[in-house]
């Protein structure tokens, strides 16, 4: 192995900018080949053996445990039937219980628990490795549900059909085989079925094309097919949908990341909603709702990007256009979600990156809105309780300095009766929330919070771990992290949150601002951070960290390779790196909205300036650098961040790489195994920065 990584290394300097075939570490895309896997457990040992040798990690790990494991944290609940459902994962229950109790017996500081599934007893029993995916139980009655039960951790998972009194699964129930599926109830005999139904079944992202009906009793060989998508899709589901009284059924056909096509069954007919692809579909009771991504011009009205429009869908299924505006975006603020009650709707408003409510009612056949009174600087998340039967909803506020809250709120109303509170992790006394804004290349003002000690000296010298994101439309706000507290304030570190281009902090102009060739913008901005961060004397570039994962992987990536000077340490987690291959990897074809593709001459003209494995240079100088992936990441491909690290190894460079056997994109899948990787990204974090 020792010689044919040096043999790659030759070959690496002379294919730097060729083509994918010249790539010598091609081998290591072989998720599950031999020699792979060697490679990654010869890595795995080497990583382990340094990271856990050193002085800080031990502690660090008791430190994170004991919050992932702790039983004071807040079970989140979802109202199904008469009962409130929560699953829970604990140093008992590694793979986690799924349970239920009364609203009374859950606003309890210790609730007595009904356990519905014990996730480690299937798994011991059924000789498998289940990750638990969640389930969804068909209304109104709720009494059979779907559970979905991953092998490891990925995406793709096993769908079972699971009675709920009983607390069994049906041993003659529904049951889809492992597959990137989306299955959704029609009614209590009836699936809507979008799979892998064999060969020319998926798209070229990997995800169904083909939605089928499958009745009970059918084998699944014999369901229906309702409708075929294009291979060129993303991907298309079916799904019958409950909201305040009223049922739909809908089909989606995701033509491309940001856009989709919306089907609604009429008289037993699929009806193709007349809207553009970019204008987002839902429902509220009998409003059909419309968010464009772009500026629309509907009913003799222009509406900007990221509005949000309601109108009846039977009005709007005869013709009809003239919408209510419920949220227009200004140059502050972003539409952030909404909820619906029985009889009202409940929207979340970002205005710079925090948090404000306004409660939406019709009133006489017209919509009335009203401010709810909540607490400002933080994040605000609502969810119904029960939208056919209640207006009440749930109500969570966090930031970072504030122990995450659960709240039962009421539409009409701005009192809140306090059902649970996260404990404080660590002393927040000693900190402050502050928000800046960086003046990065073209001008435009980034914002970005900083969270430290008062006293903080403006010496330069204070270790800070800057994170980023940055891309599909996604919005990084405030959080309350017991690990991020134990692990890094409590220590003397500084945390910073950068809400750079590509991001929905703004909405949807915020996003395509960073979009395909104007990529660089986000970029440019996280940039522009760091230096901010510097002149304010919080952080210079010795002692400046930065972490990111997925989108923010490849965001880190390019920070490690065309801006070095700015950092000390990078941590690297799930990341895509080869961007001259993104597209042909896994799910990686469905993200050509956001990045182009690389297989079209101009797109990868402004592509290879800043992918980063088309970037390493030798003898270049560069921080030092942890990667982290999974092996059963079935999102993004393990192989970016396999083939980075032995490239930068091979030159010499300061590089460490951990790859976990289990857990899929988004997490690892116990909880001892997540404060093994925090603990051993902090041990190195602090190793570099102090």
């Amino acid at each position: 192995m020792k010689t044919r990584l040096l043999a790659s290394a030759a070959l690496l300097l002379a294919a730097q900018g060729h083509a994918a075939a010249q790539d010598p570490y091609l081998w290591l895309e072989n998720i599950q080949g031999k020699d792979a896997l060697q490679w990654v457990h010869q890595q795995n040992a080497l990583t382990i053996k340094e990271t856990e040798g050193w002085k800080s990690f031990p502690q660090l790990k008791r430190d994170i445990l004991a919050v992932l494991d702790s039983s004071a944290r807040i079970p989140a609940i979802e109202k199904i039937g008469d009962r409130y459902y929560n699953f829970w994962r604990d140093a008992q229950h590694p793979r986690g219980l799924w349970r239920s109790a009364t609203l009374d017996e859950y606003r309890k500081a210790d609730p007595a628990w009904e356990t519905v599934l014990d996730l480690d007893k299937l798994a011991k029993d059924e000789k498998e490795n289940w990750v638990w995916q969640g389930a969804d139980c068909v209304k109104p009655r709720q009494d059979r549900c779907l559970i979905r039960l991953s092998r490891g951790g990925g995406d793709a998972a096993v769908v079972r059909e699971f009675d709920l009194p009983a607390k069994r699964f049906l041993a003659d129930g529904f049951v889809v085989p492992e597959a990137k599926s989306e299955v959704n109830w029609a009614d209590r005999d009836t699936l809507y079925v979008a799979t892998d139904f064999g060969k020319g079944s998926l798209t070229d992202s990997g995800y169904p094309r083909i939605v089928k009906e499958w009745k009970r009793g059918q084998p699944l060989a014999a369901a229906a097919t309702l409708f075929e998508g294009k291979q060129t899709d993303i991907s298309v589901n079916a799904d019958g949908i409950d909201t305040a009284g009223h049922h739909y059924d809908v089909i989606s056909q995701g033509t491309s990341f940001f856009s989709s096509d919306t089907y609604l069954k009429q008289d037993g007919k699929w009806l193709k909603l007349d809207k553009p692809g970019h204008v987002e579909a839902s429902f509220h009771g009998p409003w059909l709702l419309l968010r464009p991504r772009q500026d629309w011009n509907v009913g003799g009205h222009d509406w900007k990007a990221g509005s949000l429009l309601a109108i009846k869908a039977s009005d709007y299924l005869q013709g009809k256009r003239d919408v209510a505006a419920l949220f227009q975006p200004s140059a502050t603020t972003s539409l952030g979600g909404s909820a619906g009650t029985r009889d009202a709707l409940i929207l979340t408003v970002l205005d710079n990156v925090k948090s404000r409510l306004v409660e939406w009612k019709v009133v006489d056949g017209k919509w009335q809105s009203r401010p709810v009174a909540a607490p400002g600087y933080g994040s605000i998340s609502v969810s119904a309780v029960d939208s056919d039967d209640s207006n009440d909803y749930f109500f969570t506020f966090t930031d970072f300095l504030t122990p995450t809250s659960l709240s039962l709120a009421h539409a009409g109303s701005d009192a809140r009766e306090p059902l649970k509170q996260q404990p404080a992790f660590f002393d927040a006394k000693p900190y402050r929330i502050q928000q800046f804004f960086a003046r990065s290349d073209d001008g435009t003002r980034v914002p970005y919070f900083v969270v430290a000690r008062k006293d903080v000296k403006l010496n330069g010298k204070n270790p800070t771990l800057l994170y980023g994101y940055g891309g599909f439309e996604v919005s990084l706000t405030p959080y309350y992290s017991g690990t991020l507290g134990k692990a890094w304030l409590e220590r003397g570190g500084v945390y910073v949150l950068g809400n750079i281009r590509g991001g929905g902090e703004y909405g949807p102009a915020w996003h395509e601002a960073a979009l395909k060739h104007k990529r660089q913008k986000a970029y440019d901005d996280f940039s522009s951070i760091a230096r901010d961060l510097a002149r304010r004397g919080i952080a210079d570039a010795r002692h400046l960290g930065i972490k990111g994962g997925s989108n923010g992987g490849l965001l880190m990536g390019v920070m490690l390779t065309k801006y070095p000077q700015l950092f000390h340490a990078v941590v690297c987690q799930v990341p895509l790196l080869d961007m001259r291959r993104f597209n042909k990897l896994l799910a990686g074809a469905s993200w050509m909205d956001e990045y182009g593709n690389p297989d079209q001459p101009a797109d990868w003209a402004y592509i290879q300036r800043y992918s980063p494995y088309q970037n390493i240079r030798a003898g270049a100088k560069y921080p030092a650098t942890l990667f982290a992936t999974s092996t059963l990441d079935d999102r993004v491909h393990p192989g970016h961040a396999r083939k980075m690290y032995a490239a930068m190894k091979a030159m010499g460079a300061d590089v460490r790489y951990y790859e976990r056997t289990e857990g899929g994109h988004g997490a690892a899948a116990s909880h001892d195994e997540e404060a093994r990787i925090a603990a051993m990204e902090y041990a190195f974090l602090w190793k570099e920065l102090r």
